[in-house]
């Protein structure tokens, strides 16, 4: 694309942003305390612990620990290099985007190449289970045994998009030395990482609060923003005109017009997307099968965060969005295949294919998950950001 035109673009974008807002200070500022809301209470306390003690796993040669072990599965499956299998768990048990953070950090430390990484970012960015089932399955469908449907079609959709990406990179493949299982050499490479870093203990800590607050700031900035240019595109009337393009395409799958909208809204940003699919009156299967994709296409507010960690990096951008095309496609096509065996089946009042809409278990732990992260989230994220900024106070001191 020419230079020039791509600097009219993006100008008129951000004229196009700064004159909604604007005309419509009110939706903005409703859409951008959503934003917050979400960050607040859920997604920054939900991530920090992770992040912090991915980083010291990383620093102490955790990670290389593991990576040596996990290597001779890793590399067959996936074609990535056992470190592979931390940055894949991790991503799935904390959501996004800590795969792309933590490949970015390995790929930083020279664990894997670039080839590696981008096969690896393509695959192990995924949403947490307390997301899947305790905000979508219980707080948008009121069904948490839709929780285990959606969540199997999700991992296991990514499971499938790893397989593809293994032969990402073909003509750069050098066919590495075969690994077998040993412990010893594991602890010795443990050991050897953790040599090379031979800072102090209160400085590793530090750095990895430190680089976690940052990355969560950014996270919640992106959350802010996309939550207000969903909104904006719905006020002007751009979502409804790009939602009549897709229900061409709907009508070729047999769905109906009326998930346009919150399909579009998903692409954008995946907590309103699934909230307005679920507040249709279509088939539950149909419900399924929409947001399965937007969980698995991330939504380009997601997106956009990993864009801005891999820029720190050589790790190009596209293997990723295509690994998100693949794992929407994959778990829809998964939703429509388990169905019937993981939910109808086995659903207590057997209704099918109707929405549910009064079926909730209220002793729920991931429903309690939720109330807690909700209650005392806020605490927890304003104590974190008072730490992080006693920390660069007496850093900025000495």
């Amino acid at each position: 694309m020419n230079e020039k035109l791509k600097s009219i673009l993006f100008a008129s974008g951000a004229l196009f942003l700064g004159f909604a807002i604007i005309q419509s200070p009110d939706q903005s500022l409703e859409a951008s305390l959503r934003g917050l809301s979400l960050w607040w209470e859920i997604v920054f306390p939900s991530l920090l612990p992770f992040f912090i003690t991915s980083e010291l796993l990383i620093a102490f040669g955790v990670v290389r620990f593991f990576g040596v072990l996990c290597e001779p599965f890793m590399r067959p499956l996936f074609n990535v290099p056992g470190a592979g299998s931390f940055v894949w768990a991790m991503g799935m048990a904390s959501g996004y985007p800590s795969g792309a953070k933590l490949t970015a950090r390995l790929r930083q430390e020279r664990q894997i190449s670039k080839i590696e990484a981008e096969r690896l970012v393509s695959f192990t960015n995924a949403s947490n289970p307390l997301f899947i089932i305790a905000a979508i399955s219980v707080g948008f469908f009121h069904d948490e045994q839709l929780g285990i449907l959606l969540a199997v079609c999700h991992y296991l959709g990514n499971f499938f998009v790893g397989i593809c990406m293994r032969f990402y990179g073909k003509r750069e493949f050098h066919q590495p030395k075969k690994s077998r299982f040993s412990i010893k050499r594991a602890f010795y490479e443990l050991h050897a990482t953790r040599l090379r870093n031979n800072k102090p203990f209160g400085k590793i800590l530090g750095d990895s609060v430190i680089n976690s607050l940052q990355t969560l700031l950014m996270i919640g900035g992106f959350i802010i923003i996309f939550s207000v240019i969903n909104k904006l595109l719905f006020i002007a009337d751009i979502t409804p005109f790009i939602a009549n393009i897709f229900n061409f395409i709907f009508s070729i799958f047999g769905l109906p017009d009326s998930l346009s909208i919150p399909f579009i809204a998903g692409l954008f940003e995946i907590t309103l997307g699934a909230q307005m699919t679920a507040q249709t009156t279509t088939p539950l299967l149909q419900q399924i099968i929409i947001v399965c994709f937007i969980l698995g296409f991330n939504g380009l507010s997601v997106q956009a965060q990993v864009a801005s960690i891999l820029a720190e990096t050589d790790i190009r951008f596209f293997p990723y969005f295509i690994g998100r095309l693949l794992h929407g496609a994959f778990a829809s096509i998964l939703a429509i295949i388990l169905f019937k065996p993981l939910y109808s089946d086995i659903k207590p009042d057997k209704m099918g294919d109707v929405p549910v809409v009064d079926y909730v278990h209220p002793t729920s732990i991931w429903s309690e998950a939720l109330v807690f992260f909700q209650q005392y989230g806020p605490m927890f994220t304003l104590f974190s950001l008072l730490i992080g900024v006693l920390i660069i106070m007496k850093r900025l001191s000495k």
